[in-house]
């Protein structure tokens, strides 16, 4: 579609075209967009090109080895066609719900323990009652979630802190346990203080436990000495049974842990918020806030402990 101007024509991309360079950017392929949108490779990769013309920049390189990457000016394109089809959805959803007929789709980001212990049931829910609404989860390390939230790569994410610019609700404080195996000499304590790890082997998961643990090791004075590195807490439980190593994790990571492998909480008590955020409740459609409305009647959220310390 061409704007006329006193001086020269605006190119707007319609609905199609952004569906279409959407769906380039996130699967990286024209052959994956193509199956997406029930189209060749050629007619994806024609498209594009015309749309290119049309726009008068480069949105995508095209590279043999790496697939397709977007350009700058492609990269800052593809966000606000996310909030366009946004807004479209929201359109058909309001549409569908003046009729009665409750439709749409969810993204969901998700850190492993999140994603194990929320959504299924949260799914469950809004497939019993509302069975024509689509959701699909992404998961991911806390930061890309984090990410996926700021690029609107999805609607709504399971998050701790830091929440950047997001809307955000409290969804559960999890106390937080340290973590050994069961002939350690902490089996024996009835009480674990940050200070009684010091210089202890400690195991780090990347699962949204760093800054916790790095700012619980601060403000206690211990020295934090890192063995090993993991990106997931089924690893590190598995690696705690080896005796490799001692850890501080959530409750939500200790609901099915390996035979030789004990827990104890901290003492003060130590917490990691988990909030359910969103880029604007304001902003959000008809399903995210079902999501959202059905994660707090599930799981309603306890009061924050008066002894918290993260």
């Amino acid at each position: 579609m061409h704007i006329p101007h006193r001086r020269y024509n605006i190119s707007v991309m319609n609905e199609t075209q952004i569906r279409l360079f959407v769906a380039v950017a996130e699967t990286g392929s024209f052959t994956k967009a193509g199956q997406m949108m029930n189209m060749t490779q050629p007619a994806v990769s024609r498209a594009i090109s015309s749309l290119e013309s049309e726009l008068g920049v480069t949105l995508l390189n095209r590279h043999p080895r790496n697939g397709v990457v977007l350009t700058d000016i492609g990269k800052r394109i593809v966000v606000t066609g996310r909030e366009i089809l946004l807004q479209y959805e929201k359109i058909s959803q309001e549409v569908a719900a003046e009729k009665g007929l409750e439709t749409g789709s969810i993204r969901v980001g998700a850190f492993p323990a999140a994603a194990s212990f929320y959504y299924p049931k949260i799914v469950r829910a809004i497939n019993d009652k509302y069975p024509n609404i689509n959701i699909q989860m992404y998961e991911g390390t806390v930061e890309e979630v984090r990410h996926w939230l700021d690029e609107l790569v999805v609607d709504v994410g399971f998050l701790i802190p830091p929440l950047n610019d997001l809307d955000t609700r409290l969804l559960r404080n999890e106390a937080l346990h340290v973590v050994f195996r069961d002939d350690h000499r902490f089996r024996n304590y009835k009480e674990i203080r940050i200070q009684d790890l010091s210089d202890e082997p400690m195991l780090v998961c990347k699962g949204g436990y760093e800054l916790p643990v790095m700012e619980l090791f601060r403000a206690g004075g211990a020295n934090l000495n890192v063995k090993h590195i993991t990106t997931n807490y089924p690893t590190a439980l598995n690696m705690i049974n080896e005796g490799l190593g001692i850890c501080i994790m959530s409750e939500l990571s200790l609901q099915s842990v390996p035979e030789h492998v004990m827990s104890r909480e901290l003492t003060p008590r130590a917490y990691r918020k988990l909030h359910l955020a969103v880029p604007s409740f304001k902003q959000a459609s008809i399903a995210v806030r079902l999501f959202v409305d059905t994660a707090f009647r599930l799981f309603p959220p306890a009061a924050a402990h008066p002894d918290e310390q993260t």
